[in-house]
């Protein structure tokens, strides 16, 4: 039987990421693990997210664990100068920075997936079309 995460006032959990949770065999603990110690991070490919990834180093088969969020307090000046730069590091850093978010921030958890093989770092990764219509039907809501 697989428990579904609760809303609290560090993470807001998606309907979305919830059924993917199930469909991938997600745990809770592995997202956060993933969110607060990520190998790599991009930006996201939907508006002002975030995507961080872990390769999954328990299976034979090369694979990397995605997970997709977003800030939910608006950001400050200094965050929006680095996304200008497209600099996935600078902009990891300033986010996890106390100046950027005073108090801590809530992060809504928008999708995470496997990603089956090892993708190029900076490039954009292949999101399958089921996953995408998803994502932006939740955005526009």
């Amino acid at each position: 039987m697989f428990i579904f995460p609760k809303d609290d006032d560090e993470y807001h959990w998606t309907s979305h990421v919830k059924s993917k949770m199930v469909q991938y065999k997600l745990s809770k603990s592995l997202i956060l693990r993933i969110l607060r110690y990520p190998k790599r991070t991009e930006l996201g490919i939907a508006p002002k997210t975030v995507a961080v990834m872990q390769t999954n180093i328990n299976t034979k088969k090369h694979e990397e664990i995605w997970v997709m969020y977003r800030e939910e307090h608006p950001p400050s000046p200094r965050l929006r100068r680095a996304r200008k730069k497209l600099n996935a590091t600078t902009i990891n850093k300033i986010i996890h920075s106390s100046s950027v978010y005073p108090e801590r921030s809530r992060r809504i958890i928008i999708s995470a997936w496997r990603y089956p093989g090892v993708s190029a770092p900076g490039k954009k990764i292949f999101i399958p079309d089921e996953i995408m219509t998803e994502i932006e039907k939740w955005f526009k809501k």
